[in-house]
Parts: C-alpha cells; structure tokens; sequence
C-alpha cells in the first residue's frame, strides 16, 4: 500500500505489497522489493535499492546508490550517505539476516554494515567504514576497515 501523499519518481519498481508512509519521497531508478515497510516522511535517492522483508523507519534517508539487504531493520531519523551497503549472507551464502540499527544514527558514503549486526542509537560512521561486530554503546563514532570506536 503506498500513501496516496507519496511522490514517486519515473522507472521505479515498487512490489505490489510495499507499504510506504505518507510524506515519503522516492527518486527515481528505485527498487522496493516485496515484505518491505518505509515509514512517514522518508527521502529514498535515484538508485537505492531494497531487496525485501525490510523495515524503514520514520525520517530516514537513504541516498544515491544506497543497498539495504533482505531482513535489515532501519530506525527513524537515520541518514545512509552515497553508496552504503547492507548484507544479509555468510561467506558460506547462508542467510544471516540484514543489520538493526537504532535511532539517530548517521552512515557516511559508502559504509558497509555486515550480516546479523545491531548498531546502537546515535552511531556515526565516517567514510567507508565497515562494521562487522554489534555496537553496543550509543552515541559513539567509528571509523575504518573494520570500524573502531574513535569517540
């Protein structure tokens, strides 16, 4: 069900039951695939892609090119800069399940979160950070290959 107050851009392919909330902007060349929830007032960039069973919260924006993995679970208010990238499998292929993040929580370009994780409330990353362990301490700002605790 999308909201009748939701502004879709052209070449969009959006699964029959997407649900997306009312005030959601949607750029152009978006996929959303099926069992995916976006909530109120969200801004989806051209080329964002959602490969299903997905949940996005209220205010979040994902930017240009930005890939969210079956499974993940997106807080409200999170921003996910340029080119970041979920994943939902092991080395072995098998399904972990995508990333939770909590509320607040900033991902500079191309950040990768890993299979399975949690990131607290408050997170920022810098700039292709890769996050393979639980955050468990909010407000925190990890940088680098993988992510360390800087602040």
């Amino acid at each position: 069900m999308v909201h009748p107050k939701v502004k879709i851009g052209e070449f969009c392919l959006i699964a029959d039951d997407a649900v997306i909330g009312e005030g959601t902007v949607i750029k152009s060349y978006v996929e959303i695939r099926s069992g995916t929830v976006i909530g109120k007032d969200c801004y989806i960039d051209s080329g964002v892609k959602i490969s299903g069973q997905c949940t996005i919260g209220d205010r979040v924006t994902l930017r240009y090119n930005t890939i969210i993995a079956r499974g993940c679970n997106i807080g409200d208010d999170n921003y996910l800069a340029p080119n970041c990238m979920t994943n939902n499998l092991d080395s072995g292929r098998e399904s972990i399940g995508g990333a939770t993040t909590g509320n607040g929580c900033f991902f500079g370009t191309a950040t990768v979160l890993q299979h399975g994780i949690t990131i607290a409330d408050g997170t920022v990353t810098g700039v292709q950070s890769f996050i393979n362990k639980d955050i468990t301490e909010p407000n925190g700002v990890y940088v680098g290959c993988p992510a360390k605790r800087v602040k």
